[in-house]
This record gives structure tokens, C-alpha cells and sequence, in this order.
């Protein structure tokens, strides 16, 4: 499994789920330090001014306490993702195309 995140100007962090690993709310939670760090070295000017959104779906790692605490303590602003949704897939726009190109 490949986990991507991304912005208007293209990847900013991704990292493949070692084979049999789960992720879980630990698993999500030393991604999103990797996340913070590469956040801080590709985008310094979104880093400095703090104006940028995580949006992440509603599966438990994500939405776990320990999860939503980390986030809290950070800073960050994380978009709503509703239920059920599948109007609102930005990968759709973005990831998907990029990565079918030869």
C-alpha cells in the first residue's frame, strides 16, 4: 500500500506500508512526523506561515485520540472529510492522472 500526500505543486511526502504491517494509530502517527519534517524541508514557505490544511479520511487510525491530540499540539488544521463521500477524492484530480504518465 502506498501512502501519498500531496499539494497543488505535487508530492510532498510519500512512504509504502512494509508488507503485514497494519495501520494502525502508532503506525499513522511516526507518518505524520516524516509528514511534519518533509512539510518543513519542501515547502518552507507554507512551514513558516502555517497556512496549510491536512486532509485525511474517516478510517480510525486517522481519526484515533492519540491521532487527533498529535494533530491538536501541532498546529494543524485538518479539513473535514464526511462520510461517505466520494465527490471529494482530490487524488482523483491530481495523484491518480500523475501516476498513470509513462
Amino acid at each position: 500500500m502506498l501512502i501519498v500526500f500531496f499539494d497543488f505543486r505535487g508530492i510532498v511526502h510519500r512512504e509504502f506500508v512494509p508488507p503485514g504491517q497494519t495501520v494502525n494509530q502508532e503506525f499513522y502517527l511516526e507518518l505524520l512526523r516524516r509528514l511534519r519534517e518533509n512539510v518543513r524541508r519542501k515547502r518552507p514557505e507554507i512551514w513558516r506561515s502555517g497556512d496549510w490544511f491536512l486532509h485525511h479520511d474517516n478510517v480510525p487510525a486517522q481519526t484515533a485520540l492519540s491521532v487527533t491530540r498529535y494533530l491538536a499540539s501541532m498546529g494543524w488544521t485538518v479539513v473535514h472529510h464526511p462520510p461517505y463521500s466520494p465527490d471529494i477524492a482530490p487524488c482523483d484530480f491530481f495523484l491518480l492522472p500523475t501516476i498513470k504518465k509513462p
